[in-house]
């Protein structure tokens, strides 16, 4: 009787919870609304954000990115595939661009939750994907590019309070 031999999935899940003192509509307007100021929040990570085609906030809308990973400029090219403002959360697929070459799919999820108490909120950064292959890496270092994002954004939006 032949036994079937197991794969390694080459799919996989990355996630981080992120503290932070900004009311949780205002981080998620950030992204659902305007994507455009997360390059003014954290210049070094994100360059620049273009809405390329729909409308900010909508399921659909295609968002382009140029952003810095590992020390090297990149770019994504993503499209809004969910938006819940009741949960503060929003979908992005990954359509075009560098990601594209090691992954064959690239799901980010962010969903910004009140703490209890009213002070602040938690930010969850959600990546979920399929490799190409076994070489290509698990993306924990994209995930700390979303984490030290959060956190400049998070500064911003507390100082202007």
């Amino acid at each position: 009787m032949a036994q079937a031999m197991l794969k390694p999935s080459l799919q996989g899940e990355v996630e981080a919870d992120i503290e932070i003192k900004a009311p949780a509509t205002k981080f998620f307007h950030m992204f659902a609304v305007r994507p455009q100021d997360v390059s003014k929040a954290s210049p070094e990570n994100v360059q620049a954000c273009c809405v390329e085609g729909g409308e900010m906030g909508r399921v659909g809308t295609l968002v382009s990115w140029n952003y810095v990973h590992d020390g090297k400029p990149k770019f994504a090219r993503e499209r809004i595939e969910a938006v819940d403002p009741k949960k503060n959360m929003i979908k992005f697929r990954v359509i075009e661009g560098d990601l594209m070459k090691e992954f064959k799919s690239f799901l980010f999820t962010i969903q910004v939750t009140p703490k209890q108490g009213g002070l602040g909120s938690v930010v969850k950064w959600n990546m979920s994907y399929e490799r190409i292959d076994e070489s290509v890496a698990h993306p924990e270092s994209l995930l700390q590019v979303g984490v030290k994002m959060a956190k400049d954004i998070d500064e911003m939006l507390s100082s202007k309070e």
